[in-house]
């Protein structure tokens, strides 16, 4: 069964919502879980200080809409129905990146963590946490904090006690093979990448085959968590 977070309660009528003032932080959720999108919404809208400004079953829909009514805070699941939250995170913060991003998932494994903040998430939470752990949550993203569950954080703490632990490996990369890398470590999407080395996207994917096998690994998150500053 999915995690169900903050306490169950008929979802509020959000044309009857109150009119926020300035001290208060407007959430847009992205969820395509109808019972926990809804009771998000309704749980914020009950929270002094916080209120649901809107709310989206995919990817495609906030992104559609977010840029041209942005909240302060997204609540950003992982597991959408085509795009996933991740790329959905990397695009809105190309057009909008002062909305701040909370990942809001049941995925705790390192490789979503670092893929969701290397695209560039604000905070990382489970969907096991708490109702006031949630809504604590909020306000520290907003603050400008990076709330993390216990678990993900102490992942983060190790990834950045492991960057640079293997410069010999690194250190046979290319002048290109590195500064593949590095647009990798700052989470770039691939087109991007791409326009920015000014090559194609296909001989960028074998820039990065030939960067995995240097490095031994087999995913963009081992690739980053072996790169340390030069």
């Amino acid at each position: 069964m999915t995690p169900k977070p903050l306490s169950m309660r008929t979802p509020a009528n959000t044309s009857a919502a109150p009119r926020p003032d300035a001290a208060t932080i407007r959430v847009s959720i992205v969820e395509d879980d109808d019972w926990i999108r809804d009771n998000l919404a309704a749980g914020l809208d009950d929270t002094p200080g916080l209120r649901c400004l809107s709310r989206f079953r995919s990817a495609e829909e906030a992104l559609a809409a977010l840029p041209a009514a942005p909240p302060e805070v997204v609540l950003m699941d992982i597991g959408l129905p085509k795009m996933t939250g991740i790329e959905c995170v990397r695009q809105l913060k190309a057009v909008a990146p002062s909305i701040q991003v909370l990942m809001l998932t049941v995925y705790g494994d390192s490789e979503r963590v670092f893929s969701a903040l290397l695209a560039g998430a604000d905070g990382y939470l489970l969907k096991r946490a708490s109702r006031e752990e949630l809504l604590d949550a909020i306000r520290q993203v907003h603050r400008g904090e990076s709330p993390m569950d216990g678990h993900i954080a102490r992942q983060v703490v190790q990834f950045f006690n492991r960057r640079g632990a293997a410069p010999a490996e690194v250190d046979q990369l290319s002048r290109r093979e590195r500064e593949v890398l590095e647009q990798l470590a700052r989470g770039a999407a691939y087109k991007q990448i791409a326009d920015t080395l000014g090559i194609s996207i296909e001989t960028l994917r074998g820039y990065i085959k030939v960067v995995y096998r240097k490095l031994h690994v087999h995913s963009r998150g081992e690739a980053v968590a072996k790169y340390g500053p030069r």
